[in-house]
């Protein structure tokens, strides 16, 4: 799909619709994702453009309608991650490497790619369980459990806490801090301009540090039952893979749910440590990065009021971004 050179699109309060809006922070820049179609927007670096990236979700994924079916969208969530965060992060990474004259194959990027796979297997899965064999002999005790979660947060919660003293990380984190600065703004029904936005909040209860903190939680309520059964190595081992969809579907379930009824006096409650946990992944953006942000929120709501009308009676189809 051609990319957009151009300014951020004129903002204006659009009108609010029931659907979930959401995103990453890439490099230099945000992705924003609507029903069916999504924008990347990125900072050129060393000037004042905005390029925007956006195309049409035509892929079964997100035009099946059996991947909206409760806990189903869990694992749609996690392939969206991998297709369309991936994409779209390669995408910003080519930008900001073409605008200093390096090029960056997609062999580069599958090669950076799976090493990072490797080593967060290892260091978020295989090391906890490591860890927790040496301190708890008893695979099949509560205890063993319980040790292995509270080692995968300590070691995920210092991972970010490390990773956020680089600068081009904190960068990353500012553009994160904006993406939900925009949607905050969004959903408050907020005029989508920069002077607006800058008030809203960088936390949001739908954000992905937030369901890692659920998912790591529903993990240990999970290999709990597992436990009863006391099994082996292998067994073990096999029910932290085997569990991933389970886990992820309850997880996007109870992020949902949350969100939903954020107001309630309950939920909020349960809803504290999910915000605190985003402070290790948000940090204040500037102007210009909000108006990177909005710019990406709005390239995306463009290409579904487009679609919108093209499926109205007596009207042309248009396809946005192609």
């Amino acid at each position: 799909m051609p990319a957009d050179k151009a300014a951020a699109p004129k903002s204006a309060q659009a009108p609010r619709d029931s659907f979930f809006y959401g995103g990453q922070a890439v490099i230099e820049g945000v992705m924003m994702r609507g029903r069916r179609h999504y924008a990347v927007a990125v900072r050129v670096p060393g000037t004042r453009e905005i390029r925007i990236d956006r195309g049409a979700l035509t892929a079964a994924l997100y035009t099946r309608p059996v991947w909206k079916l409760p806990f189903l969208r869990g694992l749609a969530l996690l392939a969206e991650q991998l297709h369309l965060g991936t994409r779209s992060l390669s995408w910003s990474a080519q930008v900001n490497a073409g605008a200093q004259d390096i090029r960056i194959g997609r062999r580069e990027v599958a090669i950076s790619l799976t090493v990072a796979l490797v080593l967060s297997v290892g260091l978020f899965f295989g090391l906890p369980l490591l860890g927790a064999s040496l301190a708890i002999h008893r695979s099949g005790s509560f205890l063993f459990v319980l040790v292995e979660g509270v080692i995968r947060v300590a070691l995920v919660l210092a991972y970010l806490s490390l990773i956020a003293l680089i600068p081009d990380v904190r960068r990353v984190f500012q553009y994160h801090g904006a993406e939900h600065k925009t949607i905050n703004a969004y959903e408050a029904g907020w005029p989508l301009e920069v002077p607006a936005v800058r008030r809203a909040s960088v936390l949001h209860p739908r954000c992905g540090t937030g369901f890692l903190l659920v998912v790591l939680v529903v993990s240990i309520l999970l290999f709990s039952l597992v436990a009863v059964f006391n099994p082996n190595l292998f067994w073990l081992i096999a029910s932290r893979v085997l569990g991933i969809p389970v886990i992820a579907g309850v997880g996007f379930e109870a992020i949902r749910f949350m969100a939903r009824h954020r107001n309630h006096p309950i939920v909020r409650v349960l809803l504290l440590p999910v915000l605190y946990t985003q402070r290790f992944t948000t940090r204040e953006p500037d102007d210009d990065m909000l108006e990177v942000s909005i710019a990406a929120f709005n390239a995306a709501r463009q290409g579904e009021e487009v679609a919108a009308a093209a499926s109205e009676p007596g009207s042309s189809r248009v396809e946005a971004g192609q």
